[in-house]
C-alpha cells in the first residue's frame, strides 16, 4: 500500500528537531524503526502505544507506553500517527479517541484500509501471485471491510473546526488522512 514510504514523507515535513510523535498501535515497531533508518526521526522523539511489550531491539531514547489507549491520557505529542489501526474502532471509540488529543499535536496522520471493493479483487489476485500467511488472507478482507470512504474518518473522529483536514484514496488500496492543526501560541 505504500504507507511506510508516505508516512516518512510526510513526518519529514512536519516534525521539527525538538518536537515527539507517537504512534498508536505501534506493533513490532516495524514503522518506528523505517523512521529511524530514514533519518526523519531520533530515538528521543520517538513514543509508541500499544498493548504489547516493546521490542528487544527497541531504543532504550525512546519511550514505548504499553497499555490500552483508552486506560489514560494520551502521552504529550507533537505529531501522532495511526499506520492500520483505527479502523478496528467504533465511531464512539474514535471520537474518544480524537477528543483526547493532547494540546501540542500539531498533526494527527493515519492510514488506513480503503473500504473499495477493487481492494479485495486486488488482494485475492496479489493472494494468487505471492500467497499470504494465514493471517494476512484472513485480516485483509475483514480489513478492508471495516476501512473507510470519504469524510467518513474525519466525520468519526469529530475533530473541532480548526483542525485542517485532507483525505486521499490510492490506487493501493490506502486511505489516508492528514488533520492539522494550528497551535494556540504559533506567530
Amino acid at each position: 500500500m505504500g504507507n511506510h514510504r508516505w508516512l516518512v514523507r510526510q513526518i519529514r515535513a512536519c516534525l521539527a528537531p525538538n518536537q515527539t510523535l507517537l504512534e498508536l498501535g505501534a506493533g513490532d515497531a516495524t514503522l518506528l524503526r523505517r523512521l529511524l533508518q530514514s533519518g526523519a526521526a531520533e530515538p528521543a522523539q520517538l513514543q509508541a502505544i500499544d498493548l504489547a511489550p516493546p521490542p528487544s531491539d527497541w531504543p532504550r531514547e525512546a519511550t514505548w507506553h504499553q497499555r490500552d489507549l483508552f486506560s489514560q491520557p494520551l502521552p504529550e505529542a507533537d505529531v501522532i500517527l495511526a499506520n492500520l489501526f483505527l479502523h478496528h474502532f467504533t465511531e464512539a471509540q474514535l471520537a474518544q479517541l480524537a477528543s483526547r488529543l493532547p494540546s501540542r499535536c500539531h498533526t494527527f496522520l493515519a492510514c488506513e484500509p480503503a473500504r473499495r471493493s477493487i481492494h479485495l479483487w486486488q488482494g485475492r489476485l496479489l493472494h494468487g501471485l505471492i500467497r499470504f500467511s494465514p493471517v494476512t488472507q484472513h485480516d485483509l478482507p475483514i480489513s478492508v471491510r471495516a476501512g473507510f470512504l470519504g469524510d467518513e474518518l474525519p466525520q468519526a473522529l469529530a475533530l473541532p473546526p480548526r483542525w485542517r483536514i485532507h483525505t486521499q484514496l490510492t490506487a493501493l488500496g490506502a486511505y489516508r488522512l492528514i488533520a492539522r492543526r494550528p497551535l494556540e501560541n504559533a506567530d
